[in-house]
């Protein structure tokens, strides 16, 4: 009869002292974590002091006058805009008002304020 006997080596590597594992405690990590987060901290104050310097000057925008249109009980974009723009295709004046007013839906509130387009204002 034969047997076959498997056996491992085991291989404990050597250690010559010169290599050393760093082993941080919990004061040690909070203290990593703090200095880590300074930069961002510094960031972040720069970035909300400096924030409103930053102005935008008028000076070479023309004054825009806008038309204004408020929203009455039982008003809908269309009767809107066949009473702004009787002559041309309401659809058309409904897309402008909408982007214009930055409109997500139809559906409007009794007193919202809405902006006519310029070209339909009268």
């Amino acid at each position: 009869m034969s047997s076959i006997s498997v056996s491992t080596a085991a291989v404990i590597p050597a250690t010559n002292g010169s290599t050393t594992r760093l082993r941080l405690t919990g004061r040690g990590r909070a203290v990593l974590l703090g200095l880590a987060s300074v930069p961002l901290a510094a960031g972040i104050a720069f970035a909300a002091i400096s924030g409103g310097s930053a102005s935008a000057s008028g000076d070479d925008v023309a004054a825009v006058n806008v038309e204004t249109v408020t929203v009455m009980p039982g008003d809908t974009l269309w009767s809107i805009a066949t009473t702004v723009a009787p002559g041309t295709d309401p659809r058309e004046v409904i897309g402008d008002i909408t982007r214009m007013n930055v409109l997500r839906s139809g559906e409007l509130q009794i007193g919202q304020t809405l902006a006519i387009p310029a070209q339909y204002a009268s």
